[in-house]
């Protein structure tokens, strides 16, 4: 599409726009009585205007029923759960039975690493890449010295190239290779949370399986965002919080991927809990632990019903549109956005400040996450722009990270976010 830098064709695109309406069903924040321009839906989505009735509804079964709401409210909490797993499977590209929902992100990182970070003495190292989010790290970090490992020797990390901004997927390819049977697990990111790159997540997994090391990735910032197809990819586990794309609030519950072929080997090791226990014999409370044949038998504990009231109201929603429409107009939008970063910077004339947009082009690369380095302006142009109502996110040293959301954002967002732009520079 050729975008023009102007109020009608922003407005136009708008007008064309087939999932327009879905923006009326979340609540847009409103600082200083003006309705802000939010591009923030890579930390914290928005909240669905539906929440409040979901969570009524279990509030209210929990008034009305108190324990026996387990088996008799409207939506049974016992098998609360299992209402995820065929729109889960949808947005993931997975069968039903590899995903489930439960815990935060970082506690389901450590309990699958539990499972699929099996080192011996000559298999034990973990390929991930430099600079992962700090709660990828650390686990990392643990999980190998829980081991009885040195992180600075099993913990192999693939950076950029000398003067790149980005990872090259052949590097991370190469290290794999070199690392061969000495490697245990990749875990990757599979989305990168500073510059929104997507990784090669087929060609990394297959790398992985060649030399005999599992597979997995944190998909905190690739679930709702881009097209996953984790089954077919044979990706050996994964998993992601709900509350950024997904927009199922502050610390929401999250969910795991786990490879069919892994969920019906019963032997494998995993740390257990009565909830992962066979659904037939889990009320008997007898001893011995047998695990469900689904990503369900990961599961420590029952269902946090009111935490995922807040999730299948905004799963609702995901399930109504579909990724296919999400994906078309974001590539629209973040597309637009581009345009106008670009448009804008070409018109400056200071060679020390610029604008450099460090996310990827290539649109099989990329989700809607909009990263820019901003050269010569520090934090003041980032704060500058959260006072005219901009609601942004800014990552050390220098970067500004925006994402223009398919389903609350518009193309009048951007156009005015440019002339923002344009008087804070």
């Amino acid at each position: 599409m050729t975008y023009k830098n102007t109020l009608e064709f922003a407005l136009n695109l708008d007008e064309q726009d087939e999932l327009k309406t879905y923006r009326n069903k979340f609540h847009i924040p409103v600082i200083d009585k003006k309705e802000t321009i939010y591009f923030t839906g890579n930390s914290l989505g928005l909240q669905p205007k539906s929440t409040i009735d979901y969570i009524n509804t279990e509030l209210q079964d929990w008034a009305k029923w108190g324990v026996e709401g387990h088996f008799h409210s409207k939506n049974p909490w016992f098998a609360y759960h299992e209402m995820f797993a065929e729109p889960i499977s949808r947005i993931v590209g997975a069968q039903p039975k590899e995903v489930v929902v439960m815990n935060n992100l970082t506690v389901n990182l450590n309990l699958l690493l539990v499972s699929f970070y099996r080192p011996t003495a000559k298999r034990y190292k973990i390929i991930c890449e430099a600079k992962a989010f700090p709660s990828d790290q650390y686990a990392l970090e643990m999980q190998v010295k829980s081991s009885g490992f040195n992180p600075k020797e099993a913990i192999v990390e693939v950076a950029p190239r000398e003067g790149e901004q980005l990872i090259n997927n052949d590097d991370i390819i190469a290290a794999i290779e070199e690392a061969g049977d000495s490697l245990a697990c990749v875990m990757i990111g599979g989305v990168n949370y500073f510059t929104g790159q997507v990784f090669n997540m087929e060609a990394i997994t297959s790398a992985a399986h060649k030399v005999g090391a599992n597979c997995g990735f944190d998909l905190a910032h690739g679930v709702g965002n881009i097209e996953l197809k984790l089954h077919e990819w044979d990706v050996d586990f994964a998993c992601w919080c709900s509350y950024k794309y997904l927009n199922s609030g502050p610390g929401g519950v999250a969910g795991v991927f786990i490879n069919e072929k892994h969920c019906n080997n019963t032997e494998l090791p995993r740390f257990a809990g009565w909830w992962g226990q066979e659904k037939e014999t889990r009320f008997l409370m007898e001893k011995g632990f047998n695990p469900i044949k689904s990503a369900e038998a990961w599961q420590m504990s029952n269902a946090p019903v009111l935490s995922m009231a807040a999730h299948k109201a905004a799963i609702d929603i995901f399930d109504e549109v579909g990724m296919d429409k999400l994906l078309q107009k974001q590539r629209l939008l973040s597309g637009y956005l581009e345009f106008i970063i670009d448009d804008i910077s070409a018109s400056l004339t200071k060679p020390d400040k610029s604008l450099e947009i460090i996310t990827p082009r290539n649109w099989k690369e990329r989700g809607c996450q909009v990263s820019v380095i901003a050269h010569g302006y520090g934090k003041d142009l980032f704060n500058q722009l959260t006072e005219e109502g901009v609601i942004s996110d800014w990552r050390e040293p220098n970067v500004i990270r925006m994402a223009p959301v398919p389903l609350y954002n518009s193309f009048q967002d951007i156009y005015h976010f440019g002339e923002i732009l344009k008087k804070a520079l």
